[in-house]
């Protein structure tokens, strides 16, 4: 969970004008961040902030455990983000198979070269988030939901059965297809950012069904492949874990693959998605009022006077 949520549950139980305005500026961003994500319009995600925030008001004034907070806050944006979104152009229509995700021997080969090559590319940290936050609404909205809740904004797989009404084992299949497909976006606009200087050499021509025959790769690969996310978080049985590692150690194709899967997990982690700071100041002091009205602090308007 981000540690924004327990800080600002923390402030709202000191009712103080100033804690509660602090408090409120949070939840502001977080909200705000999310929409961002999941949605991708700044237009969307300011009314989304606008009304969740407003309508939760009430229902603030009553949560005392962060948790709670989180759960409570996520499930409304979503409801709202859900019924707002628009419909992205370059999504896909269907979700990807598992073998459709997995990096066929031309991809393999690349990533090997970058390995040897050194951990980052020559693109700017900013220029990659922008990319990333293009390449994260690109995959099917029921696993970019997915991915958003777990790895962006730090949820439990449980907390994100919990806000969108699923199993938990249903969340951690979504979440590995979600990371699978926004690492492939991500190494798909990577390439082809780094192959624009030789726009003039002649393409490589595949013959109809190469690219299932690129992917085939040994069953112990496949299998691997399947189990990532689950290794990576620490999700597997020991016996299974050391299994997992052995083969590892031992495939350098592997080595490559997990070692851009991390990375793109690590770059989805790390996003952040500012709100406008021309329309959160005025929101937020509104929403200070209205608060600190209903729990019955006797200066509310003195206050908001100076905000």
């Amino acid at each position: 969970m981000r540690p924004e949520l327990i800080q600002a549950s923390d402030l709202l139980r000191r009712n103080t004008p100033e804690a509660v305005e602090e408090a409120l500026g949070l939840l502001q961003r977080t909200v705000y961040s999310f929409s961002m994500k999941v949605c991708g319009h700044p237009e969307d995600a300011e009314d989304t902030m606008q009304e969740v925030l407003y309508r939760s008001l009430n229902h603030l004034t009553k949560i005392q455990d962060p948790q709670a907070l989180a759960v409570w806050l996520y499930t409304v944006t979503r409801n709202r983000c859900w019924r707002m979104r628009r419909k992205t152009a370059s999504a896909p229509s269907r979700i990807l198979s598992l073998d459709e995700l997995m990096p066929d021997e031309a991809e393999l080969g690349r990533l090997l070269q970058d390995a040897a090559a050194g951990p980052e590319g020559d693109l700017l940290h900013a220029e990659q988030n922008a990319l990333l936050h293009q390449a994260v609404l690109r995959i099917p909205a029921p696993l970019r939901i997915v991915l958003v809740l777990h790895d962006m904004e730090e949820l439990t797989t449980e907390q994100v059965a919990q806000i969108l009404g699923l199993q938990t084992g249903t969340v951690r299949v979504r979440l590995h297809r979600a990371r699978l497909a926004v690492r492939k976006e991500m190494s798909k606009t990577l390439n082809d950012a780094s192959a624009q200087p030789s726009r003039n050499r002649p393409a490589q021509r595949k013959t109809p069904g190469s690219r299932s025959k690129d992917s085939q790769r040994p069953a112990e690969c496949r299998e691997l492949f399947a189990g990532l996310s689950e290794y990576l978080d620490g999700r597997i049985e020991p016996h299974t874990c050391e299994e997992m590692r052995t083969h590892i150690e031992a495939c350098p194709a592997c080595v490559a693959f997990l070692r851009d899967l991390r990375g793109a997990i690590d770059r989805c982690r790390a996003l952040e998605v500012p709100c406008n700071p021309a329309v959160a100041p005025r929101l937020r002091s509104i929403l200070t009022q209205e608060y600190l009205r209903l729990i019955g602090i006797p200066d509310a308007e003195k206050f908001s006077a100076t905000l």
